[in-house]
Formats: C-alpha cells, structure tokens, sequence
C-alpha cells in the first residue's frame, strides 16, 4: 500500500503581504507529477487546507483545481480539516464526493471516520481525525473528564475499538511531543502559549503509521512510523533552512514500512541576505541566485541611507523584510531597556531616539542627534516659567 502524506497547504495564505498562490499552483503540480510516477494508491492531507476559515474566491479555484487533478488520477483522497480551516464548509458534500473516492473529515461528532484500502497484505484501515479541542470533546464523552488535550485525544481513540492486529493509519492535525523531544516549530505556526495544546504521542505509537499535520517542518516524532509532513512551501523566514517535500510511505506486511521524502521545488526561494547595501546590489553579488527570491536583507551600513527599501528593491523585487545590523544599531538597543517600569525614568532625548530608531530602522547622526538637543533645550527654555 502506497500513499502520499502531505499536510498545511495554507491555500490563500500571504506571507509579509506577498500572496503564495501561484507558488502552491507551482508545488501541487509537482505533486501531481509525483502521483504520476509513483503511483500511490492513495494521498492523504493531514489538515490546513486553507490558511483561514474563510478562504477567498481565488484560493478555492486553486484548491478545485489540484482536487479536481487529484480525483482524475483515479487514486483514493482523504482529507482532514486543520485549526486554520472551517470543518463545516470543508466537508461540504463530502457524502456526494464519496462516490469519487474523496473522503473528507470535517467536523468531528463522537465518531472517527475510518477508509479501509486493500491489497496483497489485506487490509489497511485510514482513521481520519480532524482537529478537535477538548471543550468541543466533552460533550460527545459525558462519562469521561476532559480539561486537556491529551484527555480528548485519549477518550478519542480508546472509543475507535481499533483492531492493532491489523494495518492502521492515524490521519491528525494536533501539536504531538514525545518525552525528550523537542519538535521543530515555525513562526508561521499557532503556538499557543505554554504548549497548552501538546499531546503525547504514545497515545498513538501502536498504529502503523500516524500521518499527522500542524507543524511546517517535515519531521518523525520519536519514531519513524510518526511525522509531520511539513508545509509545502517556506511561509516564514524560519523556515529558510528547511527542505520542503512530500512523503511517500510504502506500507507491507505488518510491521514493515518504507518511508522517502519527495522533494518540491518552489517558483522562488525564501533567504537571507546580509551586507551593505552596494555590495549587495552590485551585479555580481546578485547574479549569485534568483533576483526574484523572496527575501529577507540586513543592512550593515553604518551612514545612513535614504529610501533603503527602494534602493534595494530596484534590483530584488520581492524584499519580503528589511533590517538594519551595525555596532551603532546593537549599541543604541542594547543601552535602553524599553520595559513599562523604566520608561517614564527615560529622558525626552532618550524616548526620541528609540522612536526614530523603531520607524527608521537605524540610529540618528551626530547632526541629527545635535539637532534634537537643541530643540529639546529650547522648548524646554520656552515652557519655563
């Protein structure tokens, strides 16, 4: 039994005001061409389809189309809904799609829904378990006490009756921890504070494989037959030195596994860059990659530099993020402690120049800093009595 596990496509997502859409009509094709070499028998997406509950018309269009793609490979689709998505308009016709060999698991109502796939080894049962929080939970287990995460997980599955003796698949969309083990996590991710939503995953390790969604990188959470199958595409500048791909997973006889990370390829990368700002602008620092990569820039210059983000954007257009690293820079945020118990012990010289630091993004000049004394002083000198 083969089949492709990927998760948090985000469709409709924009990072820093740049929208990702044609990047994921760029990576969904790439996955197609995957299903067309590989030939899986099925492809799982562990959640967050859409980056929010209420996607706009054009990330629906995209997602039709790859679905669409999808259903004409004549391959079985099972879908769970993430915290991003709405599980109501998700599922919509999910009974109707059924007829296509598209499952869709929406909203969850007490019951986990469960796909079975043949082949030469028997059976491989898929359950589909989409987000769930403990307070949407503890009204399906009256009998039970849930106040945690873990506690919904675990009534969740203890109810499934799931037979171990044979193949099962868990299809997720929660934030699982092992002991020990600290996941990789990004900043384009919901975290809540205090890893309130945290699980363990020895809730769900005696399933033969547990394709789970939720976190962008592609990871194994304390066993390899557990992952994350990380987000399709860089959607924060945590995620620059991540290798974004798909995951194919071959199950055989029982206990017997194959798992390989198909790699995907995006329209324009996602870096960092660092240098002053004719260095970085010259022809043969910027002929060293794509112009059009989506990018990140620290300015090292020390004078200061009128319209930055133009001057840099005329030769990389797609500035995502501009900053500003010098010795003037670090000394001047390292010296004022900007916390609420010491800002009113600041002077108005002081709270000036953090100001203009925060809009300007570097320190004022010797002339400037001279200028702002002495108007300082001189309204001081016009208010006194």
């Amino acid at each position: 039994m083969k089949f492709l596990h990927l998760s948090d496509l985000h469709i409709g997502k924009s990072v820093n005001g740049f929208s990702m859409l044609e990047e994921q009509r760029h990576v969904f094709r790439q996955i197609i061409g995957y299903i067309q070499t590989e030939h899986p028998d099925a492809a799982v997406i562990a959640g967050d389809i859409y980056d929010r509950a209420v996607p706009g018309i054009e990330a629906v269009r995209v997602f039709d189309d790859f679905i669409t793609e999808l259903v004409n490979e004549e391959i079985t689709i099972m879908i769970i809904a993430g915290n991003h998505d709405s599980p109501e308009r998700l599922s919509y016709a999910s009974r109707l799609l059924a007829d296509k060999k598209l499952f869709i698991s929406g909203a969850f109502d007490g019951n986990i829904r469960k796909v079975v796939l043949s082949d030469n080894f028997g059976d491989v049962t898929f359950w589909l378990l989409p987000f769930i929080k403990p307070f949407s939970v503890r009204g399906l287990f009256n009998e039970r006490e849930i106040e945690t995460y873990d506690d919904a997980l675990a009534a969740v599955i203890e109810t499934a009756v799931v037979d171990y003796s044979a193949r099962n698949v868990l299809v997720s969309h929660q934030f699982y921890t092992k002991s020990g083990v600290l996941p990789i996590r990004s900043e384009s991710e919901i975290n809540p504070i205090g890893g309130l939503d945290a699980i363990n995953i020895n809730i769900a390790e005696k399933f033969d494989y547990v394709a789970l969604g939720h976190l962008h990188g592609s990871q194994r959470i304390g066993a390899d037959h557990i992952r994350y199958a990380g987000s399709p595409l860089k959607y924060s500048f945590s995620e620059i030195r991540q290798e974004k791909s798909v995951t194919l997973v071959e199950l055989n006889k029982k206990g017997n596994f194959l798992v390989s990370d198909l790699p995907l390829t995006p329209l324009h990368d996602m870096r960092e860059i660092k240098g002053e700002l004719e260095k970085l602008v010259n022809d043969e620092k910027s002929a060293l990659a794509d112009k059009e990569d989506y990018l990140r820039v620290i300015l090292t210059d020390e004078e200061e530099i009128i319209d930055p983000m133009g001057k840099i954007r005329s030769v990389y257009p797609n500035v995502m993020a501009l900053d500003f690293e010098n010795p003037r820079t670090n000394s001047d945020v390292s010296a004022i402690n900007l916390d609420s118990e010491r800002i009113s012990a600041l002077s108005s010289y002081e709270l000036f120049s953090e100001f203009f630091l925060e809009m300007r993004g570097f320190v004022m000049s010797e002339e400037q800093e001279a200028l702002i004394k002495e108007l300082l002083e001189t309204g001081c000198r016009n208010e006194a009595p």
